[in-house]
């Protein structure tokens, strides 16, 4: 295999105007799919403080329990065909050819319906071995069964939200998780308060039929050629996207899965209480790093798979998309290692302080999680289907296992350690991996940022463990701010000086 060249990162400057409008893209992409998880965060840090004063700890837990139940059977139920989907839409789109965008588009709509049928009513006549197996006993098996509406509207819109994002409508998409988070808030909170813990699974369904609402509003945009599509086409068009999003749904309940395991592990092992505590901490630490994974899939992917026959285009757009995820997440990593008591009270309540030290070290997580994932995005672009669903198996087990192996001697906060030290094994072997694939190379700029980074991230976690509280908070601090700035006008670097405003071109030269 010939290994395609890298920048080396030694020319600054001149790599930002290679690039730039590649750079441009990806903070463009990041800013508007960002401004929306921004806006989106803000209603999820008003229902988690609302579920956290209503429920407690407990009821939190509960929540996670229901929702792994609704990811495992939503996951299973789509065959994988948003993923899929995607992929199709975008390389249709990417023929300019309207009639085939029609017909994939039409086929992922109708697969889409008869998929939710199906798996809303497998759920529901599985509810009680399902409840048994998760809450110990058939109890809550009246709420999964009710919980099967849910998975029903998710696949509809999972199909919906495909086809935007396959036709890269990226403002489009950022309207639509802006709304259903508005309308999700408006109208879970009242139905928590009026009912407690009962109005749990009623609200995660109307908030799946709201997102089902809204997903259609946008979907129905997008302009399609007439364009009849006969059933012996939908069959053909359906082997194609069922064929990939198999993988893809094996990778996704490999992901939820574990997830769904790991929860029950530590229901089993610590109680609901810490089950609510695990739930409160991963919801947090995946807040930040989640509108820079949530724009790489949005707009990278299929970016990244209409180049994916180029290995050094290829590779070069990952090593830019690492650039800028490690300079976005970065600073907020070390932010929230510094600031994680007050952020736990501030999205929950003091009751969840017992949370911090999760929290800490899937922040950590996070941050390796933010690196990997554009690399993984190789294995995803090149369909490289038996690699990409291995792998993820791997992940999966490995994930599974050191819960269950750290829970024990470290109590809950192994259960988070445990994701840490999936992605130092993960990162590791995505690599390896990638570099076969595409001769992919780390470039020298971003090995420069990680020896930034990393040990920034580090010498704050080591100081909450060795110092006083604020001496460490003192150190957090000054590394947050120390580490924002360079983040800051590094991204400045990569762009050209007109895509800022005029009013602030002359500071931000400065701060180049």
């Amino acid at each position: 295999m010939t290994v395609q060249p890298v920048d080396d990162g030694r020319d600054i400057p001149a790599r930002a105007s290679r690039g730039s409008q590649s750079y441009t893209q990806i903070l463009k992409s990041t800013a508007v799919i960002g401004g929306s998880s921004v806006i989106t965060i803000g209603f999820a840090i008003l229902r988690n403080k609302a579920m956290a004063l209503l429920l407690g700890p407990e009821g939190v837990g509960l929540i996670g329990l229901y929702t792994s139940i609704a990811d495992f059977a939503q996951t299973l139920a789509s065959m994988g065909i948003q993923a899929s989907g995607v992929r199709q839409i975008a390389e249709a789109a990417g023929t300019e050819d309207e009639a085939r965008i029609a017909k994939t588009a039409t086929t992922l709509r109708r697969v889409s319906f008869i998929l939710g049928l199906v798996g809303a009513l497998l759920l529901a006549l599985f509810a009680f071995p399902i409840a048994t197996l998760t809450f110990g006993n058939h109890t809550h098996a009246a709420g999964v069964v009710l919980l099967s509406a849910a998975v029903f509207f998710r696949v509809v819109s999972a199909g919906q939200t495909a086809l935007i994002q396959g036709m890269r409508r990226i403002s489009d998409l950022a309207s639509l998780n802006i709304l259903a988070a508005l309308f999700s808030t408006v109208v879970g909170i009242p139905l928590i308060y009026l009912f407690g813990a009962e109005g749990i699974v009623p609200s995660l369904v109307l908030m799946a039929v709201i997102s089902t609402g809204t997903s259609w509003w946008y979907a129905r945009k997008v302009r399609l050629a007439p364009s009849p599509v006969g059933a012996r086409e939908t069959v053909s068009e359906a082997n194609a996207l069922l064929k990939m999003g198999v993988v893809f749904m094996a990778s996704g309940l490999l992901t939820v899965g574990a997830a769904y395991a790991i929860r029950i592990i530590v229901l089993q092992q610590e109680g609901f209480a810490a089950a609510g505590l695990y739930q409160a901490a991963w919801a947090l630490g995946g807040l930040y790093a989640g509108f820079i994974l949530q724009a790489m899939g949005t707009d990278f992917y299929p970016r990244l798979t209409a180049a994916a026959h180029d290995d050094a285009e290829c590779n070069r757009l990952v090593n830019e998309q690492i650039q800028v995820s490690i300079l976005l997440a970065g600073p907020g990593v070390v932010g929230t290692l510094t600031l994680a008591p007050l952020v736990m009270t501030a999205f929950y309540s003091s009751a969840f302080q017992p949370a911090v030290d999760l929290l800490r070290w899937i922040c950590l997580g996070m941050m390796l999680r933010a690196v990997a994932w554009p690399m993984g995005f190789i294995v995803l672009a090149k369909g490289a289907r038996q690699i990409f669903f291995w792998t993820e198996v791997a992940a999966a087990a490995v994930h599974v296992g050191l819960v269950w192996l750290l829970i024990g001697p470290f109590g809950l906060p192994g259960a988070a350690m445990a994701f840490f030290g999936l992605y130092i094994w993960h990162g590791t072997v995505i690599y390896l991996l990638v570099r076969r694939l595409s001769g992919f190379r780390w470039s020298r700029f971003n090995l420069r940022l990680a020896l930034i980074f990393v040990p920034a991230a580090s010498m704050v976690f080591g100081g909450f463990m060795v110092l006083p509280f604020w001496s460490a908070t003192a150190l957090g601090l000054a590394l947050s701010t120390a580490t924002g700035l360079y983040a800051l006008r590094e991204l400045a670097r990569l762009l050209p000086p007109d895509t800022f405003p005029a009013a602030i071109r002359p500071w931000m030269a400065r701060l180049m």
